[in-house]
């Protein structure tokens, strides 16, 4: 699965635990409709991949949704739901107007309509 939007937030590393557990938080703003923030966390190794990326910025992260059960002292079981990224590289945005069609050649490269025949002329089909 993949989440794409803007970088609003990129949270600092955090280490847990005597194992040293580490986590980093970044919040990406989706570009639809209804925008969604969207927390993702990168934990271990992955937190350095966010290292390269600042606020603001167009991204496609990896994700897999994490689950996970717990049971507390009063014998009731919760379940929790995580967003893990394990990817993330830099969406780039094209110009507006810009597409995937093919370039317009420039109006001085085609002859001036003065010496075309009239036959020449109407050659469309309809």
């Amino acid at each position: 699965m993949e989440v794409q939007g803007r970088i609003k937030v990129i949270g600092e590393t955090q280490t847990f635990g005597a194992n040293g557990f580490r986590k980093r938080e970044i919040v990406v703003t989706t570009e639809e409709q209804y925008p969604q923030h969207i927390m993702v966390e990168f934990v271990q190794d992955k937190t350095d991949l966010l290292s390269n990326y600042q606020v603001g910025q167009q991204v496609k992260i990896n994700i897999n949704l994490r689950g996970r059960e717990w049971v507390n002292p009063q014998g009731e079981t919760k379940y929790f739901n995580s967003i893990q990224g394990w990817r993330i590289e830099a969406v780039q945005q094209q110009a507006a107007g810009d597409s995937n069609l093919p370039p317009v050649p420039p109006t001085d490269a085609f002859e001036p309509a003065g010496n075309l025949n009239e036959e020449d002329h109407d050659d469309l089909p309809f």
